[in-house]
């Protein structure tokens, strides 16, 4: 297989261009077309001239690959099925339009709660097949919003996460501000760093339970990178600017949900610069809880919000086509219903 332009920093498509033997500022152009014009194709590349495409095409493809099938919901949303089983989801909101971004096939995590942690790991994607997602979906050049939350942890695919976030904030690239990206994440602790110290992005934490022994229940990696490790790491950064955390909790019913768990979550968080977004746990499975009532997730808004916390409710999306949170698993299909996108 050859390998793909899509994904390359500048330096490295001027080095493809002078390892084809032409001169790096083909490089230039093909970055201009792939990123800026968000061309996909050779016969779109109109400066460049068609025996500089004849080299280029005998080395590399352009990496791009349009989806194999997509559902849409009732509220709008859109979910597009990628090869070998990749997920990405669209969320219109008013004027804004959010990718949900997949980093891996699949998820190493194991978090019980999640759909996509019960396949198991599938292998990473490239920073190309990352990129592609936000190129080959129907109204790509509207996207507003990126957020690393669909399938798979991205800090256990930093490198290539890293490249994508890297051709999505340079001006030789899309020219997103980092302000437009979230990434999510459990809480692996040596890529949290780097990603902290590399990246002006935003970070939301998947915290879901505040009580150490309880997390750890329904989330493996309380063991290897416990959560008060992740926090007192993220309070070692600045979030009283434009860069922003949030902490992700998945309401329970019965589980995490008490006047307990939010007293334990305002003394863990007490003093830094955040948000906690509420989440509407989606059922799923052979799995024994259920999602917590509507007004047992505003009182524990409102007595997180009284102790100082920010605390919103978060809307949920397309659980009609299986995209809301915790619900993807490589099936472009619709709940209870068996059916798929042809």
């Amino acid at each position: 297989m050859k390998p793909s332009l899509l994904g390359m920093t500048l330096p490295e498509l001027e080095q493809a261009a002078v390892d084809c033997s032409l001169k790096p500022f083909v490089g230039r152009q093909l970055a201009d077309w792939m990123y800026s014009k968000r061309v996909g194709s050779w016969d779109g590349m109109r400066n460049i001239s068609n025996a500089a495409k004849q080299a280029l095409s005998e080395k590399y493809e352009l990496g791009t690959a349009a989806p194999v099938g997509m559902a849409e919901s009732s509220d709008g949303t859109r979910k597009y099925l990628f090869e070998p089983g990749i997920e990405a989801v669209m969320i219109p909101d008013a004027e804004r339009k959010t990718l949900c971004v997949s980093s891996q096939v699949g998820c190493k995590m194991g978090c019980r709660f999640c759909m996509t942690g019960r396949q198991g790991w599938h292998g990473n994607l490239s920073a190309a097949a990352i990129l592609n997602q936000f190129l080959s979906i129907e109204g790509a050049s509207d996207l507003t919003n990126a957020v690393f939350m669909g399938m798979g942890e991205p800090l256990d695919n930093y490198r290539e996460v890293s490249r994508a976030i890297d051709v999505l904030t340079s001006g030789w690239g899309f020219g997103w501000s980092p302000k437009r990206i979230t990434l999510s994440t459990v809480g692996v602790i040596p890529e949290l760093r780097k990603y902290l110290d590399e990246s002006k992005c935003h970070l939301a934490v998947s915290l879901h339970n505040p009580i150490p022994g309880e997390r750890l229940q329904f989330m493996p990696v309380q063991k290897a990178w416990p959560l008060e490790d992740v926090v007192d790491l993220v309070r070692k950064y600045d979030f009283s600017g434009q860069r922003r955390v949030s902490f992700e909790y998945t309401m329970f019913a019965g589980w995490n949900d008490d006047k307990a768990h939010a007293d334990a979550l305002v003394r863990l968080l007490r003093g830094l610069e955040c948000r906690v977004n509420l989440i509407r746990f989606h059922k799923i499975p052979d799995f024994p809880y259920d999602s917590s009532p509507e007004a047992v997730m505003e009182a524990f808004r409102e007595r997180l919000n009284s102790n100082g916390i920010v605390c919103t409710i978060r809307s949920s999306r397309g659980e009609d086509i299986l995209a809301a949170c915790g619900l993807l698993a490589g099936q472009c299909g619709r709940r209870n219903t068996g059916k798929t996108d042809e």
